[in-house]
């Protein structure tokens, strides 16, 4: 039986130009996945292809890449939050052994300034023979500051006395509004209205690699290696600053130890490490230190938000207002989604302001914007229930337009035991360790697109695949393994994987959940057509149609006949000397986006230490068909965790009188430790017809809010105010018990 064939539309290059044009790909079912129980490895847990190479140590990072002659590079930083540069003079930092080369202002004044607005700020770089040499040279450097007023506290920064942190505009940026409705007849409409304020803090990024990378200059041709979510991203800013093609510049990400964000793009430190390479003619390694991490590579802004919800009698929302601010730092933008997060509500008025400030600049961040907005939504939606005499879970499902959520919600609800839940009396429990529940939901976008590949099945049977995507510890490199493997039905270990090269055919970043869901389908659709090109050449051999041939196991046969087979090494023998080579891309139908999640909280609230517990997580999340499930639990697992990390620990403390952030490590800036995990359990709702979604941003959602609300639930405190700290906690208690 013949296979069916449909028609996709696919966009080319035609002379430099986008051309849309129609072909005909087999037509293997809903989502483009087949049947899913027919395969070895797509929707199957497969362990990653690289674990024996990174836990052995033999996986090269950017630290580990070692070149002749190599220097190493390090980055002189403000001292101050604002200030004005007079002079500086590198004479003793040149005269030190070692030291090979020292870049300035004047040397590149797009990179280095001389007008300081953060602690922090770039303004010189060294490179040397050891790290060591590099750091006495920083030291040698002399700088005369002017030291300017700043203001590095986003409520003092909203004063129009405040110190203007850029001279061309105030501290304060433009409001961005959106609206629906009226919203006066709708909180006129309501029976019940509540107001409230909801602050989250700043959080810093804290991927495990620190951003790097090691540059070396062949006469006007560069090589990177970067600790990188998008080599083409950081290609095309290192050649767009010095001026040369982007051809001659090759970015390599072999591995990497995490980016949730920040590591788009060469960067300051990226264009730095290249400037100390070219002038120093040799290869330069620039590893920044955590501190730097923490001053200068980006971080999630803190968010303000004046809520304001109306509902009628019976739970139904019909009025929203929402009034909100954070601080980017010196760049960037605060705004969070700017309609009522998750539920359908008539009327609505949102207006929100960014607010700078003398700190380092914000940087996407894990789902930006969207665990500050569930936050504030989630706690209010419990505030409503209470007012109204509602079980927090009703009023949900009444106000939801999503129905898979509602669906998600019901099963975790079940799962948890949430008819447990005391729900009509916090607090109601005896001892000083109270335990309470609550639920917080998400959304998130994804998509895919852009990607490209290109396959080489060779006479011998041995096939390659390339695709330029990088895989930041997601499990990308297993996922192209076990597309192809699936495809040719050879083993995954048969498939020789490049990636993570700008050598390698185009893909887009890895951020916004978009990489499964766009380096899948170019896989898919490039391995499924050169093995249409392998079967038009032996398909006469069987007297059978290209499209009645199978692959699997290793063989290749006739679906209605299998006794008509042959090995792959066969088959592929027919080639003579003469192999396959197909450039596809990413095609439409087996890839889509939009996602709900929904999570489960259990704590323990100690009313004497006010310390909190998260004991346990239920996590039911949506990716539509589910390649690897065991790297897909892990991405929910790592979301689950930085969700607690946001709500429970992690914040940037800055100094108001000395600008600068006093917890710049890992020591004061708390992140989660083995005995704070709780038990995660992680449900699947499957829609596996919708292909493939990404997973990365929606797990960390939720936790917040869904934390906030078993406080409440546990020990009758409602925490507004993010981390959920024992010192707030103590005070919520207080307050209740003042009235």
């Amino acid at each position: 039986m013949q296979q069916k064939m449909k028609t996709v539309t696919i966009t080319i290059q035609e002379d430099g130009e986008p051309r849309e044009i129609e072909i005909q790909v087999p037509d293997t079912g809903e989502g483009g996945w087949g049947d899913l129980s027919k395969n070895t490895y797509i929707n199957k847990p497969h362990t990653r292809v690289d674990a024996v190479d990174k836990v052995t140590g033999r996986a090269k990072y950017t630290a580990d890449i070692k070149l002749p002659g190599l220097l190493y590079g390090r980055i002189l930083r403000s001292a101050h939050p604002r200030a004005r540069i007079n002079r500086i003079d590198a004479t003793r930092a040149m005269a030190l052994p070692g030291v090979s080369v020292v870049v300035l202002p004047n040397d590149d004044p797009e990179v280095f300034s001389r007008e300081c607005r953060f602690a922090g700020q770039e303004i010189a770089a060294v490179a040397a023979t050891t790290p060591e040499v590099a750091e006495d040279a920083l030291h040698a450097i002399d700088v005369d500051y002017e030291v300017l007023p700043f203001v590095v506290d986003e409520d003092a920064a909203r004063d129009p006395d405040a110190a203007q942190v850029h001279s061309d505009r105030g501290n304060v940026g433009e409001p961005r509004v959106g609206e629906q409705g009226d919203i006066a007849a709708g909180f006129a409409q309501a029976d019940v209205t509540l107001e409230a304020t909801f602050r989250c803090q700043v959080q810093s990024h804290i991927a495990l690699e620190t951003h790097g990378n090691v540059c070396q200059w062949e006469g006007d041709k560069l090589t990177v290696w970067a600790s990188t979510q998008g080599v083409f991203s950081v290609r095309g800013e290192l050649a767009g600053h010095f001026g040369i093609p982007e051809t001659n510049v090759r970015v390599i990400t072999e591995f990497m130890g995490g980016g949730f964000g920040a590591k788009f793009g060469a960067r300051k430190e990226g264009v730095i490490c290249a400037l100390l390479a070219r002038k120093a003619g040799a290869p330069v390694k620039l590893m920044l230190t955590r501190k730097e991490e923490h001053l200068a590579t980006g971080n999630r802004p803190s968010a303000v938000q004046h809520v304001k919800l109306g509902a009628t009698s019976d739970g139904k929302l019909v009025a929203y207002e929402r009034s909100n601010y954070g601080t980017p730092g010196v760049a960037g933008s605060a705004n969070i989604p700017g309609a009522p997060y998750l539920y359908e509500i008539p009327n609505y008025r949102i207006e929100q302001t960014s607010v700078f400030t003398n700190a380092g600049p914000m940087a996407a961040q894990r789902a930006p914007g969207h665990p500050q907005a569930a936050f504030a939504m989630e706690s209010m939606m419990d505030e409503m229930a209470e007012a109204l005499g509602m079980d927090p879970i009703d009023i949900r499902q009444m106000n939801d337009p999503n129905e898979a959520r509602r669906n998600m919600v019901a099963m975790g609800a079940e799962h948890i035991g949430w008819k447990t839940r005391r729900s009509a009396t916090p607090n109601s429990g005896t001892g000083r360790i109270k335990t309470g529940m609550g639920v917080g939901s998400a959304r998130w976008g994804g998509g895919g697109g852009r990607t490209q590949a290109e396959c080489t099945i060779n006479p011998d049977g041995s096939v390659q695949v390339k695709c330029g995507t990088q895989d930041i510890g997601t499990g990308t490199l297993t996922l192209v393994h076990m597309v192809a493997a699936e495809e040719f039905g050879l083993k995954m270990e048969d498939i020789d994987v490049g990636i993570g090269d700008t050598n390698y055919p185009y893909s887009g970043g890895s951020g916004g959940s978009t990489t499964a869901a766009s380096v899948s389908p170019a896989i898919k659709g490039t391995t499924m057509l050169a093995k249409l090109e392998l079967f038009k050449k032996i398909a006469p051999r069987f007297g059978v149609e290209p499209g009645e041939l199978v692959a699997s196991d290793g063989n290749v046969f006739v679906g209605s006949d299998p006794s008509k087979s042959m090995t792959w090494q066969q088959a592929t023998a027919q080639l003579g000397d003469e192999p396959i080579f197909f450039h596809g891309q990413w095609l439409p139908g087996y890839s889509d986006s939009g996602v709900p999640g929904v999570h489960f909280v259990e704590v323990s609230v100690d009313t004497e230490t006010g310390l909190v517990k998260v004991d346990r997580v239920v996590a039911v999340h949506n990716s539509g068909m589910i390649l690897n499930p065991l790297t897909w639990a892990s991405q929910v697992n790592g979301g689950v965790l930085m969700g607690i990390g946001y709500g429970m620990y992690e914040n940037r403390i800055m100094d108001p009188a000395t600008g600068y952030m006093v917890n710049a490590n890992l020591e004061d800036y708390k992140l989660m430790g083995s005995t704070d995990i709780p038990e995660i359990e992680i449900l699947r709702y499957d829609e596996p017809e919708r292909g493939v979604i990404g997973i990365g941003e929606p797990a960390t959602i939720p936790t917040p809010g869904a934390i906030a609300n078993a406080i409440y639930n546990a020990c009758g405190a409602r925490i507004r105010d993010m981390p959920f700290t024992p010192d707030k906690v103590l005070s919520a208690l207080a307050a209740v018990k003042e009235g």
